[in-house]
Order: C-alpha cells, then sequence, then structure tokens
C-alpha cells in the first residue's frame, strides 16, 4: 500500500468537514455544531488507533504533481511522536468545538465559526502526519489563513480585526523564510520526502542556511522573539480558539517541525545556537511580561510565549524528546486553562482581574480545573509541567557540562553525544534562563489564582457569579485528567531512567530540589502581596505591563518606514509612471485639438485653398515634366 488510509484519514476528516460546513447556512446551528464535534470525535478516534498501533515507517505516499525531477507526494510519516502529538489535537479540538456549542450560543456566526475550526484541526494534523514538506508547507499555510478568520471572528470588537491582520502579517514574515528553507531542502535534496532529504548528502552550508530560514517560520508560527508581538494580541478572538491556538495547534506547529526535522538540525551548530538564544529571550520575556498584565488571558497568552520558549529551548540543547514531552504537557494544560478563564469572563463578564475576586466559594469546580492547571503550569509535581520542565532543566545541565547520557524513554531527554555541536556557553545560557523562569512562573501563577478566585469579591458581577452550563464545565473537567495523569507518566519515566543510571541518587537530588527550590522562590515572592491590591503605578510595572515596549520598537522600526515606503511608492507611481500616461494621452489630445482647429474653415476659404492647392500641384507636375525633357 502506498498511502496509510489511516493516516490520511486524520487530516482529511475535519478539512472536509470544515469545507462542508462553509457550504452552510448562517441559521444552520445545529449541524455546522454536529459537524464539527462529529468531525472532532472521528479525528481523535483515528490518532488514538494511530497511537496505539505504535510507529510506523514513512509511507511512499501517492503522487499528486511532478516539477520535472521533483515530485509532490501525499504521504504520512507516523512515528511514537506523530502519534502522541495528533491525540492531543484531537483532545483539545474536541473539547474547543464542544465548549464553543455553549459559549457562543447567542452568535449568529457560529456556523462559519464551526467549520473554521474544524478546517484549523484538519491542517495542524496534516503538519504531523505529513512525510512530504509541501503537503507540510499547505498544513501550515491553512493554519494562517485560519488564524486569521478565527482571531477576527468578533466583529463587535474594534480590536479584532487588527489583531487578525497583525497575526496574519506578522506570521507571513516568517513564513517567507520557511517557504525557502523548503525549497533550498527540497532542491539540494532531489525530493521533497522528509525521509529521502535527511539520506541526501547535502553540504553543511545548505544545512545551515535551510535551518535558519526554517526557523524564521518558526518563530512567526510558534511566537519566538522577535516575531512573538501578535500572540498576546490574538486574545481579541473568541477564549475557545485562544485555547486552539495556544494549546495544541499553530503555536504547537512550529516546536513539532523542528522536533520532525531535528536531524537536520543536529548537523547546524549555528542554526542551534540561533535556537537557543531565541529561546532563552522569549522565555524570559513572556514570563516578565506576564506579572505585569491584569487581563487574565493576557496573563495565560504571556505564559503560552514563555512556555514555548521552554520548549525551543529543550530542542536547542538536544532534548526534542523532552521538548515534545512539554508540548504534549502544555497542551493539556494551557487548553485547561484557557477554557477555564473563558468561564471566569463568562461568570463576571470582564478579562479584568482587578473585577474578580472571591469566586472560589461560587465556581467550585472551575476552581479546582483551574488550580489544578495553574499548578502544573508552574511546575508543582507530581503534575506533568514538572517533569516536562525538569527534564528540559536536566538536559541543558548536561549538554552545557559536555556530558554523554543514557537514552530514556520516549518522554525524556534522548542521549547528547561528545559531537553534539551546541556551545557550552549557549547551554548555559539555556539552563539560566530556564532556571530563572521558572520563578517567575511560580510568581505569575499565583498572582493570578490569588486575584481571581481569593479573598473578597471587587466587584458586583464576582459578587453574583455562577458556573457555566455543563458543555463548558464537562471539557474542563475532561482536560484536567491528562493535566493530573501526565505528570504520574513522567514520574515514572524519571525514576525509570534514572535509577538505571550511574548517578542516580545525586541526580534524583539535584534534578527534584533545585525546581522546587526556585518554585519556593517564587511562591514566597508573590504571596507577599496583597491579592486585592493592583500594581503600582512605577516605570518597572509600565515596562511589564507593555512587554518592554517591543509592539513600539517594531512599530518604529518595521511598520512606520514600511508604511512610509509604501505611500512614496504610491505617491511615484501616481506622478510619475500615471503622469507620464496621462501626460501622453493630454498631449494627443491637445495636439488633435490644435490640428482639427487648423482644419476649420469657411467654405469660401477652403474652396480657394483647395484651387489654390490644385495650381501649385499643377504647376510642379508641369515643371518637373519640362525639365526631364
Amino acid at each position: 500500500m502506498k498511502a496509510d488510509l489511516l493516516g490520511l484519514a486524520l487530516p482529511v476528516v475535519p478539512l472536509a468537514a470544515g469545507l462542508a460546513g462553509l457550504l452552510l447556512r448562517y441559521r444552520h446551528r445545529g449541524v455546522a455544531a454536529a459537524l464539527g464535534t462529529g468531525a472532532a470525535a472521528v479525528a481523535l478516534i483515528c490518532a488514538v488507533a494511530v497511537a496505539l498501533r505504535g510507529a510506523r515507517a514513512p509511507d511512499a505516499g501517492i503522487v499528486i504533481a511532478d516539477f520535472g525531477r521533483l515530485s509532490v507526494t501525499l504521504g504520512t510519516w507516523l512515528d511514537g511522536p506523530a502519534g502522541f502529538v495528533a491525540v492531543a489535537v484531537g483532545v483539545v479540538a474536541l473539547c474547543v468545538q464542544i465548549y464553543s456549542v455553549a459559549y457562543l450560543h447567542d452568535d449568529d456566526r457560529y456556523a462559519p465559526y464551526a467549520a473554521q475550526v474544524s478546517l484549523f484541526t484538519g491542517a495542524m494534523l496534516l503538519v504531523v502526519v505529513s512525510g512530504d514538506l509541501i503537503a507540510l508547507l499547505v498544513g501550515w499555510e491553512v493554519m494562517g489563513i485560519c488564524s486569521y478568520l478565527l482571531i477576527g471572528h468578533d466583529r463587535r470588537l474594534p480590536e479584532a480585526p487588527r489583531a487578525a491582520v497583525k497575526a496574519f502579517l506578522v506570521t507571513r514574515v516568517g513564513d517567507v523564510g520557511f517557504l525557502i528553507g523548503i525549497v533550498l531542502l527540497g532542491l539540494h535534496a532531489g525530493s521533497f520526502r522528509i525521509a529521502e532529504v535527511f539520506r541526501a548528502d547535502l553540504p553543511a552550508g545548505t544545512v545551515t542556511a535551510a535551518c535558519v530560514l526554517l526557523l524564521a517560520g518558526v518563530a512567526g508560527k510558534s511566537a519566538q522573539f522577535p516575531l512573538h508581538t501578535w500572540l498576546p494580541d490574538a486574545m481579541a478572538g473568541p477564549t475557545p480558539i485562544s485555547a486552539l491556538i495556544h494549546a495544541a495547534t499553530m503555536v504547537a506547529a512550529g516546536v513539532y517541525v523542528v522536533a520532525r526535522l531535528y536531524p537536520l538540525f543536529e548537523r547546524s551548530g549555528a542554526a542551534l545556537t540561533v535556537l537557543a538564544v531565541m529561546a532563552s529571550i522569549t522565555m524570559l520575556l513572556g514570563a516578565l511580561a506576564a506579572l505585569g498584565q491584569d487581563d487574565i488571558k493576557r496573563v495565560l497568552a504571556w505564559s503560552t510565549v514563555s512556555q514555548l520558549g521552554y520548549m525551543t529551548g529543550g530542542l536547542a540543547v538536544g532534548a526534542p524528546d523532552a521538548a515534545l514531552f512539554h508540548l504534549l504537557t502544555h497542551a493539556a494544560f494551557k487548553a485547561l486553562l484557557f477554557l477555564a478563564a473563558g468561564a471566569v469572563i463568562h461568570a463576571v463578564g470582564t478579562n479584568l482581574m482587578a473585577a474578580m475576586g472571591g469566586l472560589r466559594s461560587r465556581m467550585p469546580v472551575t476552581f479546582w480545573t483551574m488550580t489544578a492547571g495553574l499548578a502544573a503550569l508552574a511546575g508543582v509535581p507530581p503534575l506533568a509541567g514538572f517533569f516536562s520542565k525538569d527534564s528540559i532543566i536536566e538536559a541543558a545541565w548536561h549538554t552545557a557540562r559536555g556530558e554523554t547520557r543514557i537514552p530514556g524513554p520516549p518522554v525524556v531527554p534522548g542521549s547528547i553525544s561528545s559531537a553534539f555541536p551546541l556551545s557550552a556557553t549557549a547551554a548555559w545560557l539555556v539552563l539560566a534562563a530556564a532556571a530563572l523562569t521558572v520563578v517567575l512562573t511560580a510568581a505569575y501563577v499565583v498572582r493570578l489564582w490569588r486575584r481571581t478566585f481569593l479573598g473578597e469579591p471587587r466587584s458586583a458581577a464576582a459578587r453574583t457569579g455562577h458556573e457555566p452550563p455543563w458543555a463548558m464545565r464537562g471539557p474542563l473537567l475532561v482536560l484536567a485528567v491528562p493535566t493530573v495523569l501526565l505528570g504520574f507518566a513522567g514520574l515514572s519515566a524519571a525514576f525509570g531512567r534514572r535509577l538505571g543510571g550511574e548517578h542516580a541518587i545525586a541526580e534524583i537530588g539535584v534534578f527534584a530540589l533545585l525546581p522546587l527550590a526556585l518554585l519556593a522562590l517564587g511562591v514566597a515572592v508573590a504571596w507577599r502581596r496583597d491579592p486585592a491590591a493592583d500594581l503600582p503605578d512605577t516605570a518597572l510595572t509600565r515596562l511589564l505591563a507593555n512587554a518592554f515596549y517591543l509592539d513600539a520598537v517594531q512599530d518604529a522600526l518595521v511598520t512606520r518606514p514600511v508604511t512610509a515606503l509604501a505611500r512614496l511608492a504610491r505617491r511615484a507611481d501616481e506622478t510619475v509612471v500615471d503622469g507620464a500616461v496621462d501626460a501622453t494621452g493630454t498631449g494627443a489630445t491637445g495636439a488633435g485639438a490644435l490640428l482639427a482647429r487648423a482644419h476649420i474653415a469657411g467654405l469660401p476659404r477652403a474652396t480657394g485653398a483647395v484651387l489654390g492647392g490644385a495650381v501649385v500641384i499643377a504647376a510642379a507636375i508641369a515643371l518637373v515634366v519640362g525639365v526631364s525633357w
């Protein structure tokens, strides 16, 4: 069989449902809901079947286009990581579809919304299962289009269209490099099939150039510095879309692609160094910005930026399995956190934590599920986030020291050889940034938790807040399960790996106690503040609230110069190019008018002119004839 039909069904089912849903009229809400949730459920079943079936070698696929010696195939590569990531995408997509039925109960544009969510899900699954770089690129770009549509869904919000355009344009900037990198690999390898690209004997310069170009696209999709600015503004979209984008699709796509193409990145120390620096800045920047926000969704958005930095940091230090493990744990607890935040906003009517407080007793299900998600985000053992972060910190430690480690299970870092190309300096940078981010994460998590749920209600809506309907509460309980249980899987893997190591007891002590000590420090710092008190209006808090004014810097260095250049080009086109064309037409019209005026005369004068002309012509002829004789 050339193609794995079960693997192809993963993206095809939601993509087909999305295309069919776009044909529905707005009033067909029930059909749209059935189509969206049904497609997500089928995709999840297929993903579970793929994961249980085990890893498969890349198939030959179906040739869908030929370009000379290059072919584009629709084939799959369903190894272990692909199966697990597909399951995560399926779970989050199904929860988002169910949650959205209640959350958007009064939205007259729900039908196209549900269809676009299905398209978004299918595009991400195409990226996950694809064994061909061009097919992967198609899924990558469809996600960009869907993100534009979904972020700008609520047209009643004036900031939504701007946020949608910003997300589309910023990610497109990175995608230019991503496209060129794919073309470079395909041309030099003689194939776009990922397995054949790996086998090709590519020059070191080509590999480095291609990997750095791919990282441009990764920076855009996965909101890495300096192309991270679109993600917090994407909060203008509906809360379920925030959960989908921030947890299991789009932002996870960049991390997954680097992990999928990791054999290429291992050949380039320069590309890994770029990734390490980018990751270190991103994780610290996101955590510091989260500390300065009062909008609950923006806190979680900047948290996503920071945690994506953790994932790319794990990739940079040679731990793709740890990065993917954190991708899976983050998908669970971040989707839970955004949906829980949506429940809080639904009850209070505002995103601002200054108007919340005292919701613990009024919203017990939301409180406990969100508490589990926040604890996992902070890295409280034995929840999922602790072990995935611990694996990345441990990998950075070993890489910085140039040590070789015994390969572990798929959910923990793999072996790092002495020939690993990342420099020790870059590894130490990732390690220091990751350790400091543990402290900052604990601080903003505690601040959000206390300001939202503890203390006295700080608004009338908070005093009357209540739990959302079960269509919104159910997904919270479902997502709380992997948030908790994935941690026990990490606990089992960690002990299984460390107890077989040479320095097992010392490693368990260092890599269990160090993150806990950093976590305790962050909690202690945040607990000193009164949860009801707003942040003081100082230069530092304004700096954090505005994320170091990087948006303003980007606006000054990129947006305004490009806009000015566009205005100049338009003026030059209108005055020079259009002016030349208009002048030609005006000149021809004027010359014609002059000629027309010359031909206008009275009958007597015209007759005299004709006779005079005839006499002159006759005389000329006679003269010429006489001369010839």
